[in-house]
């Protein structure tokens, strides 16, 4: 096919790549180590390059031949002739354990670099160009957190927003929002832009022992909202796991009989709304997006009725036969929650204080709580994305993965969440990636522009490719065949030729 003259720039994925090393394997998809990919985009033509990320983590593992870091569904035991007191010594150690960098999750972009990212205290800078592995970022450093999300947001001067859960202040477990600026003040060049960070507010955990899980956050022109969601981390569980000789994973639990709560945070006072809105016990990964309309805030979410998702991803469960075999106990919906900020102190308790045009209601309770019901807008979608120029705005169009029962997608779906229209892209032994739109430089509509995926084969005997489609259509412009090995890969970012930085060649 032909691509748009216009597509200049490099799409950046991360993802786990290498899940044996020497005798020994990990237990699950989430642990393997990152390998970070690229497609260039220069004059019509596509270049590819691949690169395991050169981590601490990975270094260690290679260097002994053997899982020596642990990850999050599989714990490692360096050395087990140790005498009896370095082995009291490492268990105490393992208390507040020292976290991987295998940073395998997302790429971010911080001033004028860029990051792999993972869900713990850690970064490492990348070169895009080289695929490089840089210095490493701890942001522990900077800020009270043990994890943050590898979904950070940016707004439109370019800072990084992000959330992390600090549980190091023992019995004072709370979520932080924290800004990285996108620029340094011009004496202080020499220095990065993590030791300008600020914490914006934080949030005391409902629990002190037990922090939620959470994967992303959501933003509008005004607010910050986060989901405090029942699928939690059991601190005690965490302490005592390596003495135990059980994952971290093992120290997640789902209690499907409590409530969701969601947090507001004025971006410009840093306080949070006072009053209560929560819903029924979710488990859900990703926002899509979030925007405000007369006096309430709207924002749309993937959720699941129960945690089964995770457990999916045990390689165990990934045989030959996994399409078939394995189903997912909860399909993924897309709800719309639609929270009135503003509205009449005086409405008498049980009525629905939405006063928008819409199925999700949000009813007023005795006690001053408000529950909150979602419209569902569609079922089968995940890795959703976005025009990023209309984050925190009003918008129609979600680009996604399908996936229906089984948790590996088979189609890359356009989602119309005005007209609940569905366009797909599918062919047979397919699997794409996450869809990741580029609008076109001269773009008057939300959809001018392109969705750019990669996508792997059933038999490894074909080779994956690179799929261009017209965003609008959903019709494919062209392919780019890659002759090498390509693994699934999580997620990833677009880089225009301008925010790369120009190195030799």
């Amino acid at each position: 096919g032909q691509l748009p003259t216009w597509l200049q720039g490099m799409l950046l994925r991360n993802g786990p790549g290498m899940h044996t090393i020497g005798d020994t394997k990990y237990n699950h998809w989430f642990d393997g180590l990152a390998l970070l990919h690229s497609f260039t985009f220069k004059n019509g033509e596509v270049y590819y390059r691949s690169k395991y990320l050169r981590s601490d983590t990975y270094n260690c593992n290679i260097e002994a031949n053997r899982i020596m870091v642990s990850e999050f569904g599989t714990m490692a035991y360096p050395d087990p002739c140790k005498n009896i007191f370095a082995k009291a010594f490492s268990y105490l150690s393992h208390t507040i354990p020292e976290f991987t960098d295998n940073c395998l999750i997302n790429i971010m972009k911080a001033g004028d670099d860029f990051y792999a990212t993972g869900e713990t205290n850690f970064i490492r800078k990348i070169n895009p160009q080289t695929l490089e592995t840089l210095e490493k970022v701890d942001y522990s450093k900077y800020v009270a957190v043990n994890l943050a999300t590898s979904h950070p947001h940016y707004d439109s001067a370019g800072n990084v927003l992000n959330m992390g859960t600090s549980i190091v202040d023992k019995g004072r477990t709370k979520y932080l929002l924290f800004k990285i600026p996108s620029s340094v003040p011009e004496q202080e060049k020499k220095k990065s832009c993590f030791k300008h960070l600020e914490v914006v507010c934080s949030i005391p955990s409902r629990s002190l022992l037990h922090p939620s899980y959470y994967h992303s956050f959501g933003i509008t022109e005004n607010y910050i909202i986060f989901i405090e969601q029942p699928f939690r981390l059991d601190i005690v569980k965490m302490a005592t796991a390596y003495i135990r000789g059980v994952s971290w994973a093992s120290c997640l639990a789902f209690s499907k009989d409590d409530k969701t709560w969601f947090h507001f945070i004025d971006r410009k006072t840093k306080k949070e709304v006072s009053t209560k809105f929560y819903t029924d016990a979710l488990v859900f990964f990703h926002h899509i997006n979030a925007y405000e309309e007369d006096g309430h805030i709207i924002f749309d979410i993937i959720a699941y009725t129960d945690n089964s998702l995770y457990d999916m991803f045990y390689l165990k469960n990934l045989s030959k036969d996994f399409g078939q075999s394995t189903k997912l106990t909860s399909i993924p919906t897309c709800k719309r929650f639609v929270v009135p900020l503003q509205y009449d102190k005086d409405a008498v308790v049980d009525s629905n204080l939405v006063t928008l045009p819409s199925t999700a209601t949000a009813v007023k309770e005795k006690d001053g709580n408000i529950y909150c019901q979602p419209e569902i807008l569609c079922e089968g979608i995940e890795l959703p994305r976005i025009n990023y120029d209309y984050n925190g705005k009003k918008y129609k169009y979600v680009f996604a993965t399908q996936v229906q029962w089984s948790p590996v997608p088979t189609k890359i779906a356009k989602f119309n969440t005005q007209t609940k229209e569905m366009l797909q892209w599918e062919q047979d032994d397919c699997w794409p990636s996450e869809p990741v739109f580029v609008p076109s430089p001269d773009a008057k509509e939300e959809d001018d522009g392109v969705v750019l995926t990669c996508v792997v084969k059933t038999d490894p005997k074909d080779p994956p490719f690179l799929l261009v489609l017209d965003a609008k259509t959903f019709t494919e412009l062209g392919r780019a065949i890659v002759n090498v090995e390509m693994h699934m890969d999580l997620h990833g970012m677009f880089i225009p030729l301008q925010d790369m930085k120009t190195e030799t060649e």
